[in-house]
């Protein structure tokens, strides 16, 4: 009797041991899967990045005043709503 316990333990264990991979494999791939979005993000932000770029030299180029009082525009509405 002894012996059919110990089997029923090795059992167990190698289920537990098979579920745990599974978990592992699941987890890494769910991590991978989250960097990569990550790093497709990180594109995007640079290619938004420099076509605001382009499009603030060309304002500022073509209408120096009207990009100013945009910008004293936005840092007021910044400004206020930090204060409240």
């Amino acid at each position: 009797m002894a012996q059919s316990t110990y089997g029923r333990s090795s059992d167990l264990e190698d289920k537990a041991t098979d579920q745990f991979g599974k978990a592992a494999d699941q987890a890494e791939k769910i991590a991978n899967r989250v960097t990569e979005q990550g790093r497709e993000a990180g594109e995007r932000m640079q290619e938004v990045a420099g076509n605001f770029k382009g499009a603030l030299d060309k304002s500022i180029k073509d209408q120096p005043m009207a990009t100013l009082a945009t910008a004293a525009i936005v840092g007021f509405v910044l400004g206020a709503i930090w204060k409240s």
